[in-house]
C-alpha cells in the first residue's frame, strides 16, 4: 500500500512538471507578399520574455502550453498565437491600414496620408517635445522643417513667434492661423493676456497639423495666407473608463547676465574719468551691488492634470483638469492658469449620425514684473545701496537733488520699480464647438455637416503704482495720491459652417472622388473699456471741464466664405486636387471686399507603378506639384477705408474762453484719422514641388520640398499729396514681396531590437526673403540710446527688415575708429546717403535635430536646433557703452556701463554711432532645448502603470553673439528678459 501511495504522489507531482515545461518554438514571420520581417517583436504575453526575428524572419523563443506569443511590427497588424504545444509557429503579418493610411486634417475633411497632394506635416502626441510644456507652439519646436517658433521671453506662459517659410507680410501678420477642433482663432487676444494659445493644456493635444503651401491651405482663403497649423485635442474611447495623472515641479534658474562693469571696474572708471572731479568722485558709494542678481531669482513652478476617458451607455467622453502655476526667473512674475476640456463624441443611427461636441475652458492669474527694471539694472550705479533708510521714496536708495527730488533723467532704483508696481489681470476664455455629420440614409455618398463655435473670452487688468515710487513722471507728481489704470476687455468671435461632402469609388475602387463645398460665417466683435483714476481726480479738481477719464473702444468685423474642394485618384497612383475659396471681409470697401483664391495640386504615388512593384526598396515614393493663392488681411485695422475721428486726452485739449472765476475753460478736440478706400487683399501665390519617401520597411522616411512663394499688394506705409488726407503717410497696397526655399527632412530608426530601439528626426530648410518692389522706402525697427533712430529698412532688393547702417572704419590692429566710418557715396560728407544695407534677422538656415532612445523601461529624449545666418543689432551694449555716460553733463547722478566701452574705447555718444554695423552681430545658435530621462514601473501598483521622469530645458547655447541671448524675435536686442534654464521632475499615473 505505502509502494502504491508514492507512486501515486509521483505521477501526480509529475503530471504539472510535464504540462508546465517550456518547449521550443520556432518560426518565420513573413509579409503579405511572402517577404522575410526582419526586427518582428515576438513576446510571450504578460511576462518579460522576449525576442525578435532575425534578418530572414526568423525567430526561436521558449514557451508553455497555453500561453500567447504576441507577434508585433511597427505599420502592421499586431497579432497573438496561444501555443498548444507547436513545434513551429510561421506567421503571416498584414499592414495595418490604420498606421499605414493615417488620416491628416487638411480642413473641412482629412485624407490618408499617402494621398496627400499638398504640404502637410503631421506630429502626434508621441512625437511632441518632452518637459516643461507650458504653451502648445513649444511641443512642436525644432520639429517641422520650415517652421520658426519663437518665444517673446523667458517670462512663464509668454507668447510664441511662428513663422512658416519667413516672413510674409511687412505691416499684417505674418503668424499662421491656428484651428482648434475645426474652431479657427483670432491672432488678437484680450488685454492681459500672455499667449492666446494657453487656452488648451498640452497634455490635451492629440496631434498637430502643418499646412505649408497655398494648395494646402487655399481651403482656409484669407486666413490661411501664412500657412496653418490644426490642433486636434484628446477624445474619449469605447469601453471602461482609464485614467491618467500627471504632476510635475519645476525649478527654474536665473543663469544669464548682461556683461556690465562691476563695483571695482565702475570706480576706476569714475576715479580717472577726465569730466570727473572731487564732487564726481564723491558721488561713488561703498556699495558692491549686483543689480541684476537684486531683480532675479530662482523659481519654482508646478504643473498638474487629470484626465479620465471611457464611454457612459456606450457615448465615448473625454474629461480633463490642468493646473500650472509658475514664477517667472524676474522677481515677482507669476502665472496661474486652470484649465478644464470635454469631449463627448455620440454616434446614432449605425453611425449615420455623428456628433462631436468639445469645450475648453481657461482661467489665468497673471502678475507682471515691471520690465522697466531690466534695463535700469542694466545702468544702475553698482556702488549704490539698494535701501536708504533716509530716503522719502519708501526707503529705497534713489538719485535725488538738493530738494531731495528725484532727478528728472536718472534711472530709477530697479528694485523700487518691481516692489512699487502692482500689474495684474484674470483672463477668462471659453472655446466651444457642436459639429454635426449626417450621412444621408437616401444617399449615404453624401455627408452633410454643421459646425457651430464660439470663442469668447474676457480680462480684467489693473496697474497700480505706489506714490513713494522715485520717480518726476506726470501721473505720480501729487504725491498723495497712487497711480491706479485699470482696463476691461471682451473678444466674442462666432463661426458657422455648413458643408456638404460627397466621397464614391467607381469600377472596384479604380476611381475614387470626393468633393467638399460649404459656406462659412465669423464674425469677430471686440468691447473694451478703460479708466484712469489720476484723470478722474483732474476732473474733479476741474469741475468746469471735460476731462475724460473712461474711455470706450468698440469694433467689430465680418468673413463671409464660400468654399469647395475635389479630390480625385486613379488607382491610388495618380492624384489631383483643387480647391476654391471665396473670401469677402468688412475690413475691406465694398468694391475690393471679395477675393477669389482657387489653388490645384497633382501627385504621382511611384511606388505603386509595375516597374517598381517588385521593388524591396520603396514603400513610399510620391512625387507632388502644388499651386496656389491666398490672401491676407489679418492684422489690418477696422474701417480704415471709412471717415474716422480721434477724441483728445486730458493733456492735449483746446482753450476755448472762461470761466466765471476767470480761469480758461479747456475742452477736447477730435481729429480725422486718414482714410484709404483703396485697399485690397494682399495676395500670396506659391508654388510647390516635392517628393514623399519612405524605405527599408519605413524604417527611414521624409520628404523634400521647394517652393516660391510671391506675394503681391503687400500693405505698407505710403506718402501722399499734401492736403490729399488727414496725414500726409497712409497704409496702402505698394510693394512685392518673394520667398523661395528648400526643405529636407528624414525620420530613420537605426536601431531596433527586443529591448532597444533607436529613433532619429532631422530637418533643415533653407529660405531667402525678398522685397521685389517698394517705391516708398519704410524705416522700422526703432531703438533706444536716442531720439527717433530706426535701424531696420524695408528696401526693393533686400530682406525685409534689413539693417540700414554706417560702416565702421577700423584701425591696423582692428580697433574701431570712433566717429570714422566710410564716405560710401564719396562727397566727403557722412550722412543717410552713406547709410548701407547689412544683414537682417531671418536665419538663412534652420535645423532641428531630435532623438529617442528607449532601453527596456528606460527611455530618453533629446531635442536639439540650430539657426544659421540670422543677426541681431545689440542694443543693450550699443545704448550705454560709452565713456561719457557715466557722468551726464550737468547731472548729480552716475551710471553704469556695458563692458563692450573696455573693447571700443568709445567715448561720446551720437546717432551716427549709434547706427554703425560695429553692433550689428551675427547671432547663429545652436540649441540644446531639452533632455529628458524616463523610467516606467508597470508592476508598481496593481493596474498601475507609473512613469518618472526628469527633464532639462535650455540646457545649453553655442553660439558667438556677445548678448544675452542670440534668439532675439525681430533682430533688436534691448533689455529682454532672459529665458530660464529648467530642472523638472514629473510622475505620470496610469490605471
Amino acid at each position: 500500500m505505502k509502494t502504491t501511495l508514492n507512486s501515486l504522489l509521483f505521477l501526480f507531482l509529475l503530471v504539472p512538471s510535464f504540462l508546465l515545461a517550456q518547449n521550443q518554438v520556432s518560426g518565420t514571420v513573413i509579409d503579405e507578399s511572402s517577404l522575410p520581417l526582419p526586427g518582428v517583436n515576438v513576446i510571450i504575453k504578460g511576462t518579460s520574455t522576449g525576442t525578435a526575428t532575425d534578418f530572414d524572419g526568423n525567430y526561436q523563443i521558449k514557451a508553455n502550453t497555453g500561453d500567447t506569443i504576441v507577434f508585433s511590427y511597427l505599420g502592421y497588424i499586431t497579432q497573438e498565437i496561444v501555443y498548444n504545444g507547436q513545434a513551429t509557429i510561421n506567421i503571416s503579418l498584414s499592414e495595418d491600414a490604420a498606421q499605414l493610411d493615417e488620416v491628416v486634417l487638411i480642413g473641412y475633411g482629412g485624407v490618408k496620408k499617402e494621398d496627400l497632394t499638398g504640404t502637410a506635416d503631421l506630429i502626434t502626441d508621441k512625437d511632441f517635445n518632452k518637459g516643461p510644456i507650458v504653451s502648445a507652439q513649444q511641443l512642436i519646436t525644432g520639429k517641422v522643417a520650415g517652421v520658426s517658433i519663437t518665444s517673446g521671453s523667458g517670462a512663464p506662459g509668454d507668447g510664441q513667434d511662428i513663422r512658416i517659410r519667413g516672413t510674409g507680410s511687412l505691416s499684417l501678420s505674418s503668424n499662421p492661423l491656428i484651428v482648434i477642433d475645426g474652431i479657427p482663432l483670432n491672432n488678437d487676444s484680450v488685454g492681459g493676456s500672455r499667449n492666446p494659445l494657453n487656452l488648451v493644456n498640452p497634455n490635451d493635444i492629440e496631434s498637430m497639423v502643418v499646412l505649408k503651401d497655398a494648395s494646402a491651405t487655399a481651403i482656409y482663403g484669407a486666413r490661411g495666407g501664412n500657412g496653418v497649423i490644426i490642433i486636434t485635442t484628446k477624445k474619449g474611447k469605447d469601453g471602461e473608463f482609464k485614467f491618467n495623472i500627471s504632476s510635475s515641479t519645476t525649478h527654474h534658474t536665473s543663469r544669464d547676465r548682461v556683461d556690465v562693469l562691476s563695483a571695482n571696474e565702475f570706480r576706476q572708471i569714475v576715479n580717472t574719468h577726465p569730466q570727473g572731479d572731487s564732487d564726481t568722485v564723491a558721488l561713488l558709494g561703498n556699495y558692491d551691488t549686483d543689480w541684476q542678481d537684486e531683480i532675479y531669482r530662482n523659481s519654482f513652478g508646478q504643473d498638474h492634470s487629470f484626465t479620465a476617458l471611457g464611454s457612459v451607455l456606450g457615448v465615448p467622453m473625454r474629461a480633463s483638469l490642468g493646473y500650472s502655476d509658475h514664477d517667472g526667473i524676474l522677481k515677482r512674475d507669476n502665472f496661474k492658469r486652470t484649465t478644464a476640456a470635454l469631449s463627448v463624441t455620440p454616434s446614432f443611427m449605425d453611425d449615420h449620425l455623428k456628433l462631436d461636441l468639445n469645450a475648453k475652458g481657461q482661467y489665468t492669474e497673471n502678475f507682471f514684473a515691471n520690465r522697466g527694471a531690466i534695463g535700469s539694472a542694466n545702468v544702475y550705479d553698482p556702488t549704490q545701496p539698494v535701501y536708504d533708510a533716509n530716503s522719502q521714496y519708501g526707503g529705497y536708495f534713489d538719485w535725488t537733488d538738493d530738494t531731495g527730488t528725484h532727478i528728472g533723467l536718472a534711472p530709477t532704483n530697479p528694485v523700487a520699480l518691481l516692489n512699487l508696481n502692482d500689474d495684474t489681470s484674470e483672463v477668462r476664455r471659453i472655446l466651444a464647438n457642436a459639429k454635426v455629420d449626417y450621412k444621408l440614409h437616401f444617399f449615404p455618398d453624401l455627408t452633410a455637416t454643421v459646425n457651430v463655435g464660439i470663442d469668447k473670452s474676457n480680462s480684467n487688468g489693473r496697474t497700480i503704482t505706489s506714490n513713494l515710487i522715485p520717480t518726476t513722471d506726470e501721473g505720480v507728481t501729487d504725491r498723495s495720491e497712487y497711480s491706479r489704470n485699470s482696463y476691461s476687455q471682451e473678444r466674442t468671435d462666432l463661426l458657422f459652417d455648413a458643408y456638404l461632402t460627397y466621397n464614391k469609388s467607381f469600377n472596384e475602387d479604380i476611381h475614387n472622388l470626393t468633393v467638399t463645398a460649404g459656406y462659412s460665417y465669423q464674425s469677430f466683435e471686440y468691447d473694451g473699456y478703460s479708466y484712469s483714476l489720476l484723470d478722474e481726480i483732474s476732473a474733479i479738481n476741474s469741475p468746469d471741464s471735460d476731462i475724460q477719464f473712461e474711455y470706450i473702444d468698440k469694433s467689430k468685423s465680418v468673413l463671409l466664405s464660400y468654399f469647395g474642394r475635389l479630390n480625385y485618384d486613379y488607382k491610388g497612383k495618380y492624384l489631383v486636387t483643387g480647391t476654391l475659396r471665396a473670401d469677402a471681409s468688412s475690413k475691406l470697401n465694398p468694391d475690393d471686399r471679395w477675393g477669389i483664391f482657387p489653388s490645384g495640386a497633382i501627385a504621382w504615388n511611384i511606388h505603386k507603378e509595375d516597374f517598381l512593384n517588385e521593388s524591396n526598396l520603396f514603400n513610399e515614393l510620391k512625387l507632388r506639384v502644388g499651386y496656389g493663392t491666398v490672401g491676407n488681411v489679418n492684422g489690418l485695422g477696422d474701417y480704415l477705408f471709412l471717415t474716422r475721428y480721434t477724441g483728445s486726452n486730458s493733456l492735449a485739449q483746446y482753450q476755448f474762453g472762461y470761466d466765471t472765476s476767470g480761469n480758461p475753460q479747456y475742452y477736447p478736440t477730435y481729429r480725422p484719422d486718414p482714410i484709404n478706400n483703396n485697399l485690397k487683399w494682399e495676395i500670396s501665390e506659391t508654388l510647390n514641388v516635392g517628393l514623399d519617401y519612405s524605405i527599408l520597411d519605413r524604417r527611414v522616411s521624409g520628404s523634400v520640398n521647394a517652393y516660391i512663394r510671391k506675394t503681391n499688394d503687400l500693405i505698407a506705409t505710403s506718402t501722399v499729396d499734401p492736403f490729399t488726407n488727414f496725414s500726409n503717410r497712409i497704409a496702402a497696397n505698394i510693394g512685392d514681396m518673394e520667398n523661395r526655399g528648400i526643405e529636407f527632412d528624414i525620420t530613420a530608426i537605426p536601431v531596433r531590437s527586443e529591448d532597444f530601439e533607436w529613433s532619429l528626426n532631422y530637418n533643415v530648410s533653407f529660405n531667402d526673403n525678398e522685397v521685389t518692389r517698394m517705391p516708398d522706402q519704410q524705416y522700422t525697427g526703432g531703438i533706444s540710446g536716442g531720439v527717433g533712430n530706426n535701424i531696420q529698412t524695408h528696401v526693393e532688393g533686400e530682406a525685409p527688415y534689413s539693417f540700414l547702417v554706417y560702416q565702421q572704419v577700423y584701425d591696423e590692429n582692428g580697433n574701431p575708429i570712433e566717429g570714422a566710418f566710410v564716405d560710401r557715396n564719396g562727397d566727403n560728407v557722412i550722412n543717410d546717403e552713406d547709410k548701407f544695407i547689412y544683414k537682417d534677422p531671418y536665419a538663412d538656415v534652420l535645423m532641428g535635430l531630435n532623438t529617442n532612445v528607449n532601453y527596456k523601461k528606460w527611455d530618453l529624449s533629446v531635442q536639439t536646433r540650430a539657426s544659421i545666418g540670422n543677426y541681431a543689432y545689440n542694443n543693450v551694449a550699443s545704448g550705454n557703452a560709452y565713456l561719457n555716460n557715466v557722468v551726464p553733463a550737468s547731472n548729480n547722478y552716475l551710471t553704469n556701463l556695458h563692458s563692450e566701452y573696455l573693447n571700443s574705447g568709445f567715448q561720446q555718444i551720437t546717432d551716427n554711432t549709434l547706427l554703425s554695423n560695429y553692433f550689428i552681430q551675427d547671432a547663429s545658435f545652436f540649441k540644446i532645448d531639452n533632455i529628458t530621462l524616463g523610467y516606467t514601473l508597470d508592476k508598481a501598483i496593481k493596474d498601475v502603470v507609473v512613469k518618472l521622469y526628469g527633464s532639462v530645458q535650455n540646457v545649453a547655447t553655442i553660439t558667438d553673439y556677445d548678448g544675452l541671448d542670440p534668439e532675439i524675435n525681430g533682430g533688436i536686442d534691448n533689455s529682454f528678459y532672459p529665458r530660464p534654464r529648467s530642472f523638472v521632475f514629473g510622475v505620470n499615473l496610469d490605471f
